[in-house]
Order: structure tokens, then sequence, then C-alpha cells
């Protein structure tokens, strides 16, 4: 099933949803072999300087990782075509105009934003606007 690509569609319909607990950005060097099992990242990505985790912070202090900041993931529940143009960038400017810096990360059905877990109640207010 083909995902939305309608701007405004996608705007109107997704429904954010903000999941439980605080995530994190860690970096290992590479030739990084780590326990993903053990450290269960909800997202990784190689980049030339090292590996990228992203996941629970509580696993990151338990295996001794160091981070700059925690976040909370919030999900955009409308299935999101990989193809939409401006969706993010539409969410992205909303929040830049109130301060609020976001980390996306496309997935193949919906899109999810990490955003600074002391701003969690004000993402999630000017996300519901978009519906209204």
């Amino acid at each position: 099933m083909a995902g939305e690509t309608n701007l405004d569609a996608l705007l109107s319909r997704m429904r954010p949803v903000l999941k439980d607990g605080e995530y994190v950005f860690c970096t290992l060097p590479h030739p990084a072999t780590p326990d993903l099992g053990t450290l269960a990242p909800v997202g990784l990505f190689h980049e030339d300087e090292g590996l990228t985790l992203i996941l629970r912070r509580e696993r990151a202090d338990a295996a001794g990782l160091t981070y700059a900041g925690t976040f909370r993931q919030v999900t955009l529940s409308v299935h999101s075509s990989l193809d939409a143009v401006g969706f993010i960038a539409a969410v992205a400017t909303r929040l830049a105009a109130h301060g609020i810096g976001v980390n996306p990360v496309a997935a193949y059905y919906h899109d999810h934003l990490f955003i600074p877990s002391a701003r969690a109640t004000d993402v999630m207010a000017l996300l519901e606007s978009f519906a209204r």
C-alpha cells in the first residue's frame, strides 16, 4: 500500500503519538561491533565518523555510553510516502518558529521526530494544531 503524498492530507490526518521514555543519540567509532540485542536501538546509521545509535536513555546509561542530550520520540501516525514533499519541512518550520529543534527519522510507514525532552508538551500542542 502506497503512502500519502498530499501535503494538506498529511498535515490534517497526522496524529502525533508521544512515546514513553527518553531517547539519546550515541556514537561509536569504526569498527564498532556493539551488542545490538542488549542496546536495542530504535535506529542506527553508519556515518564516516562512526556508528550513530538512537536508543533508550537507560540502555545507554547501563552500557556506559555518552550522549549530549535527551529526547522524546513522537511518531506522526499517518502513512506518509517516502516520496512525500514538504511534510517534515512544514513540521520542522512550525517547531522552529517556537525555538524547538527536531531530529526527524523517516521509516517505511511513518515519520518519527526526536525532540528535546523538556519541550514535549509544547511539541504535542503544536503538532495537534495541524489537524484543527
